[in-house]
């Protein structure tokens, strides 16, 4: 599974720690991390929770990413983002519990933690217990076992109902702020992880025409 980090602007001085706690649990189980950052609080390129949102729903829809862990100071913010796009389903994780019932119950493709409200001792600890829930067997069995069709079955509607209630991605691309969107992929490492793994090449097509016009537009600027 291709696991990518995304961390907003408040919360970028714990990349690191979440980057660690995230790799020292998801790695030996096989799975790659892809930290989009922001990896400081001093990054030229900063993400708020709604540009966590498109830049989540980007890798999801083009299977850049398979799995997104993202957050905000509260998680709510950065959980309201991910879930207005199409193709995310983004829930609040604050703890190992929530973690494995989102998995078996839910089997969304993105979560969102709090990074400032309760983050005190040992919280890099909790980082993995939530990672480990998440990533260490198969989701989407069900608890109670005896309701995982209906679990199934429940997702399989909500899946149709954001389908019906959201335009396809290339289509909010098009359409989004332009300004947000090429802040949203301004980060140092956005171009190596994500032309390399994207799938979708109208998506990829798009975004490189949106950074050259960026750079054409930069060149032209008076010196």
């Amino acid at each position: 599974m291709k696991i990518a980090l995304i961390t907003e602007n408040s919360q970028a001085a714990k990349n690191g720690i979440i980057h660690q706690a995230l790799t020292s649990v998801a790695e030996p189980l096989g799975h790659q991390v892809f930290n989009y950052g922001m990896y400081s609080a001093e990054d030229s390129a900063s993400l708020t929770y709604v540009m966590n949102g498109l830049l989540a729903a980007i890798l999801l829809n083009s299977k850049a990413a398979d799995f997104v862990v993202t957050g905000c100071g509260t998680g709510m913010g950065a959980m309201l983002a991910c879930n207005s796009m199409p193709g995310v389903f983004c829930g609040l994780v604050i703890d190992p519990t929530d973690a494995f019932l989102f998995g078996q119950i839910n089997d969304g493709n993105a979560i969102s933690m709090p990074y400032a409200k309760g983050f005190g001792w040992a919280a890099e600890l909790n980082l993995q217990d939530v990672y480990r829930k998440l990533f260490d067997g198969e989701r989407g069995l069900g608890y109670p076992k005896e309701r995982a069709e209906i679990m199934r079955k429940n997702r399989g509607i909500l899946k149709d109902l954001k389908d019906a209630s959201c335009k396809d991605m290339l289509t909010v691309l098009k359409t989004v702020d332009q300004d947000l969107l090429r802040a949203a992929i301004a980060g140092e490492k956005f171009a190596e992880y994500f032309y390399a793994n994207s799938q979708d090449e109208a998506i990829s097509a798009y975004l490189k025409s949106l950074s050259a016009e960026s750079v054409s537009a930069k060149q032209a600027e008076p010196a």
